[in-house]
């Protein structure tokens, strides 16, 4: 079997006694902790239009091992809940499980942990079935999803059966939100409209929406990436970025799925707590990056044949002639080194180019973005910027 290696290193629980069907397909995983409103998102999915093959969806109710007793209780009820609703809508084309809760080890406890568990199951599932290519879509429980999701995440796999995995078109909930709430969200989907377009402008080459409850990947892809990593957030970013290092992830946009657009402490960062510190006013949702930061990296990426087999000197010639803030963090993150490491083990420019930014990767564009936003640049209105970046683009 295909992932025997990796599940046996895993060491885990069997999460489901019942065995897989055999025309299952599709693995919908969704962690549940301390959600009210599970059954809407359950009642979501059942209004879908069927797939050809079988669906499964897995509820993971968790907590931390050492989690206050009111959520235990929250939880227990949850199960409960959900239970009772599975016994009513189960059917042959889709069925659904309630796990758990399930108690996670404290040190890793949190969002991580639960989506790899989750993941990791449906794995097992497609593994007795020798099905590589089966399809692990991550979903969140607060999240809806549109009457064409099933069918469309299909689609797009059995026409790009290459891909490892696919973003899915996201577009969060805005019925019932105050005004100032509803600005803020617009503000964040725009911001993360903007950062996946400059990526795009800069050259870099997976330019990814990487949100939890919006992702699809293959079986087989899960494994190449070792699964899940178990942060406790950020968990979707670091999931979806080195996957793309492993093959190509795809875009689906013919589906939509909402996401909450609450506000929420239970991660350092992400769509919730942005959205909180915008409505405590501990943070600007207007202002952004400044693009002039990503025009200036453009001009290091622009000269990656050049670094190709290049000297020491040469490369300090080089990077002295680039802006001071990109000369600056190149020396600062000690670059050199990659470089160097990557002419020793590249034979030729292609693979040179793609080890690059296997290198110089979405985490340390990011980290440039915080340095040189501390030393050099500004944070500025990002309408503004967006309109700069439209503007690059046309040209």
């Amino acid at each position: 079997m295909f992932a025997n290696k990796y599940l046996l290193k895993q060491n885990r629980l069997t999460l489901i006694a019942q065995p897989p069907d055999a025309d299952l397909g599709i693995s919908v995983v969704i962690p549940c902790f301390r959600e009210p409103h599970i059954l809407q998102t359950l009642e979501s999915l059942t209004r879908c239009d069927l797939p050809l093959q079988k669906v499964e969806v897995t509820v993971l109710i968790n907590h931390s091992e050492v989690a206050p007793d009111e959520i235990k209780k929250y939880n227990q009820n949850s199960k409960t809940e959900v239970d009772s609703w599975i016994s009513k809508n189960n059917s042959e084309e889709i069925s659904f499980f309630a796990v758990g809760p399930v108690e996670l080890q404290k040190k890793w406890a949190g969002v991580g942990l639960a989506r790899k568990s989750g993941m990791d199951e449906a794995l097992r599932r497609f593994n007795l079935l020798e099905k590589p290519n089966g399809i692990i879509v991550s979903l969140d429980a607060d999240t809806l999803v549109a009457k064409n999701y099933l069918i469309e995440i299909e689609r797009h796999f059995a026409r790009f059966p290459k891909n490892v995995g696919a973003t899915i078109s996201f577009q969060h909930q805005t019925e019932g939100l105050g005004e100032k709430q509803l600005k803020g969200i617009l503000l964040y989907e725009k911001y993360l409209l903007y950062y996946k377009n400059a990526l795009r402008f800069i050259g870099y080459p997976n330019p990814l929406f990487t949100v939890g409850s919006a992702f699809a990947v293959t079986a087989d892809g899960y494994l190449k990436r070792g699964g899940m990593t178990r942060r406790q957030a950020g968990e979707d970013f670091y999931f979806l970025q080195t996957l793309a290092q492993t093959g190509t992830v795809g875009e689906i946009t013919t589906t939509t799925v909402f996401p909450s657009a609450r506000e929420s402490d239970r991660i350092p960062f992400g769509t919730g707590p942005a959205i909180a510190k915008w409505m405590n006013d501990e943070t600007d949702l207007t202002q952004t990056y400044n693009f002039q930061a990503f025009v200036d990296l453009k001009l290091f990426f622009d000269q990656i044949e050049n670094l190709f087999r290049i000297e020491r000197e040469g490369f300090f010639e080089l990077i002295e002639k680039l802006p001071a803030a990109i000369c600056q963090f190149i020396k600062t993150d000690n670059f050199w080194t990659e470089i160097k490491d990557l002419n020793q083990n590249c034979s030729n420019i292609e693979s040179f180019k793609t080890r690059f930014f296997h290198k110089f990767n979405a985490f340390k564009i990011l980290k440039f973005m915080n340095f040189g936003h501390e030393l050099f640049y500004e944070k500025v209105d990002l309408d503004q910027q967006f309109i700069k970046l439209q503007k690059h683009e046309r040209h």
